[in-house]
């Protein structure tokens, strides 16, 4: 009889499929929250040093605050990049509109980033700067090879001279598109037990590369492609997957007991995403409201790692003054990146 009262009770809950249309959601501003999480994780090596522990890095066996920070931002795109695909079922239309997302605000962070070092701090010759400042430019365009600093800038920070460290995660969240892309051609999308196969193949490179050092590319695609391809599956079978906080509060209950275990990373990516979608999805309208403001978080992650070095150039050694200082400097970058850039475009 509880048996049939438990499932009973799951058959009633909402399905995310009965959420998925429309943007009455919560997820701008969970992105906003993560991108400001990724902020406070970096003002500690920043304001510190390199080496410095970052926030829940004890807690999660190194996986720090901004690191699941950014599994949110992978986990939700995941979904919401395989919705696109599937219900533009245009190629073109849909790189173009991801190209959209994606570069103007990249270029007008690093052209103001370039401009602004080079009137007023930059200590290298005009010269030896505008070379090495096409350099930035170019290879942080072409995003897959990153270059950090530029010459006689942020040279006696704590961290080092890296201008924009947050850069390194948009390659793969390209790769990551290009994953779904693929997906797509082949029918995965909408074929749930071709794409259960994709995802095995998948979670066994991931698998070997948590057994087997492999080079730092494949895993760190493996790392951040683990919480997209979740928020892919979340998708796929988006008409099977019930919202529960009880759900959520047992899955982070099983993440607790496999802390000490290999799995912990993979059970901590699957109940995280869980969790994320439940709020993501749940009915709250003052959150809702958010909405109507903008999607403030990508202008908030790519402006929040040079900002931050900054007031670290001007003696700053305590994290929390940097995060005090830098947050409301970063708001109106990203404020101003988009009204005036990414929604534009």
């Amino acid at each position: 009889m509880s048996r049939e009262i438990t499932l009973v009770g799951i058959s009633n809950l909402p399905r995310i499929a009965d959420r998925a249309d429309g943007r009455d959601n919560n997820f701008n501003l969970i992105r906003m929250l993560a991108a400001m999480g990724v902020l406070v994780s970096h003002a500690y090596p920043i304001s510190l040093g390199p080496n410095t522990p970052e926030p829940l890095s004890d807690i999660l066996s190194g996986t720090t605050l901004g690191m699941i920070c950014v599994m949110v931002f992978f986990s939700i795109s995941g979904f919401f990049i395989s919705r696109s695909f599937e219900q533009t079922h245009n190629i073109k239309y849909f790189l173009r509109a991801r190209a959209l997302r994606l570069f103007p605000a990249l270029v007008i962070v690093l052209a103001v980033t370039i401009a602004v070092s080079a009137i007023f701090f930059t200590s290298a010759l005009p010269k030896i700067f505008w070379l090495g400042a096409s350099e930035y430019f170019m290879r942080n365009l072409m995003l897959f090879f990153p270059k950090y600093p530029l010459p006689g800038v942020f040279e006696a920070n704590p961290f080092g001279p890296a201008i924009n460290g947050s850069l390194w995660t948009l390659n793969y969240e390209v790769l990551c598109y290009l994953g779904v892309v693929l997906c797509g051609i082949l029918g995965l999308l909408g074929r749930p037990a071709a794409f259960a196969v994709w995802l095995m193949l998948f979670l066994l490179l991931y698998a070997v590369a948590q057994v087997q050092p492999l080079h730092s590319r494949f895993e760190n695609l493996a790392q951040l492609g683990l919480p997209f391809s979740i928020g892919m599956s979340f998708w796929v079978w988006r008409s099977i997957i019930p919202l529960s906080w009880p759900l959520a509060a047992v899955a982070l209950v099983v993440v607790a007991l496999l802390r000490p275990t290999p799995v912990f990373d993979f059970a901590l990516a699957v109940a995280l995403t869980y969790g994320i979608f439940v709020l993501g999805y749940t009915r709250l309208n003052p959150l809702e409201g958010y909405n109507r403001l903008g999607d403030f978080s990508y202008g908030t992650y790519v402006y929040s790692f040079p900002l931050q070095q900054l007031i670290a150039s001007f003696g700053v050694v305590s994290p929390l003054t940097n995060i005090a200082l830098a947050f409301p400097a970063v708001l109106i970058c990203a404020i101003l990146s988009w009204f005036f850039v990414e929604k534009p475009a």
